[in-house]
């Protein structure tokens, strides 16, 4: 790689001399304030540590620091990878994730939606990935249709690749003035803010539709499916492209028609959806299936998430869900056996406004124990009373897991309440 001029050396070790002091304190991982120390120092490090890597940017609602991970655990394989393994997702913690890694040849780093226009131009990252589109933080992010505006722009006329998920409108809008695509069927099984084409404001039609690999299949034995995906604009050409990798249920089909059973430890649907994404970004970096699919079998806890905490016989399972989609994901692998505890704060991370708790629909929880905590779990039992769940408050998180008998309980927080846990228990990983 290209060595860094003196004035971007000398940043670079100030930002990790900043990030050590910070870890060593217990102020918190220094992922963000060792990238502000050497932004301050010097404005344009970004795009001088990222020039001479193979870089991707993975960008979504949900999933991107999963998918991150599931990318980073592959390329590994070809070696040292540069990555913000705890999501600090702003250039901040991109610069401090390329200068902790100073000498990596291929990097990962998780964006904000947000800020995805603004790290293409800076970083020049050859690989682009995007996911999802939803609802959330209405307060800070805006209104989801203009952030995929912001991708159409950001991508027109740059040399990337694109791997997108074709299920999504949003997405698939946001991506198609890309110069190349590399479509993924991942699902989308939160649909409510994409009945309608972003490309002329029409009604989105959706259907089953059939699918058949080039070649019929692994062994020649035809392989057809009924997907829900299908999607197309009632008053306009718009609609869902082809795709070339897809999932499918337990197993994801490559371009050239194999079925490869993904086996992955991390639960639940959307983890599949990821773990697709992830092994279609590893190929475009030349890594083929059957090398990268072993490392993400290997991966078991993502910042925590899906981490079990004991204390005094109580095996918490901790599962993160910020806004409607997640609260989705976050139910479809609850152990239906098992008490729920439920958390949620409003603070600057989260969005202050709480009014999305009424899009989730919380009858699943029905039959089972359910508490209530966090700071704004007032607002958590309306919603839980009008849909005729039973629950008991909390004061703390600690008296909800107190409540519990001895054994399994699983519990689902936003932002900061899963934080806040995780700092409890000492930040599992």
């Amino acid at each position: 790689m290209t060595q860094l001029p003196l004035r971007a050396q000398l940043a670079s070790a100030l930002g990790r001399t900043a990030a050590t002091l910070s870890r060593a304190t217990g102020r918190g991982d220094g992922s963000v304030i060792g990238g502000r120390v050497g932004l301050a120092l010097e404005p344009d490090l970004l795009r001088k540590l990222a020039q001479d890597r193979k870089l991707a940017l993975v960008s979504a609602t949900n999933g991107k620091t999963t998918t991150t991970r599931l990318i980073t655990s592959a390329l590994q394989e070809l070696g040292e990878v540069a990555t913000n393994a705890f999501g600090a997702n702003m250039p901040a913690g991109h610069v401090s994730a390329l200068s902790s890694a100073k000498d990596a040849p291929y990097g990962v780093l998780e964006v904000d939606e947000k800020y995805l226009p603004e790290v293409i131009d800076t970083t020049g990252a050859g690989v682009i990935v995007l996911m999802n589109l939803s609802r959330d933080q209405m307060d800070r992010a805006g209104e989801i249709w203009l952030l995929a505006q912001k991708w159409r722009r950001a991508l027109a006329g740059k040399n990337t690749h694109v791997i997108a998920n074709a299920d999504d409108p949003l997405v698939t809008w946001g991506a198609s003035t890309a110069t190349r695509v590399t479509w993924v069927s991942a699902g989308q099984p939160w649909k409510e803010d994409s009945w309608c084409c972003p490309e002329c404001g029409g009604p989105l039609d959706r259907k089953g539709m059939e699918y058949t690999p080039p070649g019929g299949g692994v062994s020649g034995a035809a392989v057809s499916r009924t997907a829900e995906n299908d999607w197309a604009c009632r008053e306009c050409t718009f609609r869902r492209p082809e795709t070339t990798w897809i999932l499918d249920d337990d197993a994801v089909i490559d371009p050239r028609g194999h079925r490869w059973v993904l086996d992955i430890q991390l639960p639940g649907r959307a983890n599949r959806a990821n773990a697709v994404i992830a092994l279609a970004t590893a190929e475009t970096f030349g890594l083929p299936i059957q090398r990268a699919l072993p490392r993400l079998r290997q991966v078991t806890s993502v910042a925590g998430r899906y981490t079990t905490v004991e204390r005094d016989g109580r095996h918490a399972r901790l599962l993160l869900a910020k806004n409607p989609a997640g609260w989705l994901e976050a139910f479809d692998v609850l152990d239906r056996s098992l008490p729920v505890i439920l958390s949620v704060n409003a603070q600057g991370p989260d969005g202050r406004d709480t009014s999305w708790l009424w899009d989730v629909d919380y009858r699943v929880l029905r039959g089972r124990p359910v508490y209530v905590t966090g700071e704004r779990r007032l607002d958590l039992a309306l919603r839980l009373d009008v849909a005729a769940v039973p629950f008991q408050l909390a004061a703390s998180f600690e008296q909800a897991l107190a409540a519990q008998p001895p054994g399994k309980v699983d519990v689902i927080a936003n932002y900061t309440a899963f934080q806040q846990i995780r700092s409890e228990f000492g930040r599992a990983v």
